[in-house]
């Protein structure tokens, strides 16, 4: 059975960036995971996606990006329609959690690497 899919949106081929860690790890651990990012490369076996995922395929978004970088995914983490979003340090951004928060979604302000390495992902 495939786990419900986790979207790293900053995704890097950079291995010293956390959103490469945390794909990495997600992948170790039996996530199904959607690396999105604009640079080209690999994450160990997986391709950086270039390309946003298909509504509805989501269930958690996991945050690499500032609140800059982010404004212009808003409208399309919303319209994914995820089950949460997770704001890595340095993410964090009232804007997008006051918007997943009048659609339904849950918001965490949390490391997604603690998460997975202490079992409560």
């Amino acid at each position: 059975m495939k786990t419900p899919l986790t979207l790293v949106v900053g995704a890097t081929p950079n291995p010293e960036r956390y959103s490469f860690l945390a794909t990495a790890l997600l992948e170790e651990k039996g996530y199904a995971v959607y690396p999105f990012g604009i640079k080209k490369g690999q994450i160990n076996n997986t391709a950086i996606i270039n390309e946003w995922p298909v509504q509805g395929t989501v269930d958690t978004v996991t945050l690499y990006l500032g609140p800059a970088a982010q404004s212009e995914y808003l409208e399309a983490i919303i319209a994914l329609a995820p089950r949460r979003i997770i704001f890595n340090p340095g993410t964090e951004n009232p804007i997008l959690a006051s918007l997943a928060a009048k659609n339904g979604i849950e918001t965490m302000e949390a490391c997604t690497l603690v998460l997975l390495k202490t079992g409560q992902y």
